[in-house]
């Protein structure tokens, strides 16, 4: 345990980044913090060093990326088609199925130590998720979850014709997270009919510009989701 807190979270945005960069990214300041905590175990309580806290932000070039517990038949093109639409795909260590990634979508990587906040994986990512609900009532937009499923969706009260804005999964080692949330903002939606979204076969997908009817500044949404991730999680950005 962390003999002290350290709630600042380095914010960095990437801007249209390569997925794979990204991904490494990633890695690298999730393996940083594992060293740390696994040197700071050996060393007095006033020797040891805080941990880090990052939340990345970023958009991605079209992607498709599947969970560990995912199934490959969800996706819905091959290697040929792929190409065509200028996509791309990768196997990852995240939980969740398959999903896609692309432009106008504003995609959230919090490399968070939870020993700095609390240590729930359900509740980190019910907070994630009440970020992107916040977000959506400041646009007037009433979203919410629904029983058994991850992400936040639209109609989750009468689920006449649910849909989902906003997919989540993340990977968490020794309380150190990665992956994250993918927001469907400006998002070319005709993507996801390549996939079976989430493995869901029931329940459509929508953006904030499918709702609203017009495009949306990203600047504007990403101040709005870090404003309120900074109030759910008591973080104090550097």
């Amino acid at each position: 345990m962390n003999t002290v807190l350290n709630k600042k979270v380095r914010f960095e945005a990437l801007g249209l980044v390569d997925y794979q960069q990204a991904w490494d990214y990633q890695e690298k300041l999730l393996a940083e913090n594992v060293a740390l905590k696994a040197q700071n175990r050996t060393l007095a309580p006033e020797q040891q060093q805080n941990t880090t806290n990052h939340l990345l932000f970023c958009q991605h070039p079209h992607v498709y990326t599947l969970g560990k517990s995912g199934h490959p038949d969800n996706l819905l093109v091959n290697d040929t088609q792929l190409a065509d639409i200028q996509a791309t795909y990768y196997k990852i260590n995240r939980g969740g199925d398959i999903t896609y990634h692309g432009p106008g979508q504003l995609v959230g990587y919090p490399i968070l130590d939870l020993e700095n906040f609390f240590t729930d994986i359900h509740r980190y990512m019910r907070t994630l998720e009440e970020a992107i609900i916040l977000t959506c009532a400041d646009y007037g937009l009433s979203a919410g979850r629904i029983d058994g499923l991850t992400g936040v969706w639209l109609d989750f009260e009468t689920l006449q014709h649910p849909r989902k804005i906003c997919a989540m999964g993340v990977k968490c080692s020794r309380w150190v997270t990665m992956h994250g949330f993918a927001f469907n903002v400006n998002t070319d939606l005709s993507y996801f009919g390549h996939i079976v979204p989430c493995g869901i076969t029931d329940k459509a997908v929508t953006s904030l510009q499918q709702e609203l009817g017009r495009e949306l500044p990203m600047e504007e949404v990403e101040e709005k989701v870090k404003g309120h991730l900074a109030e759910l999680f008591g973080m104090e950005w550097v």
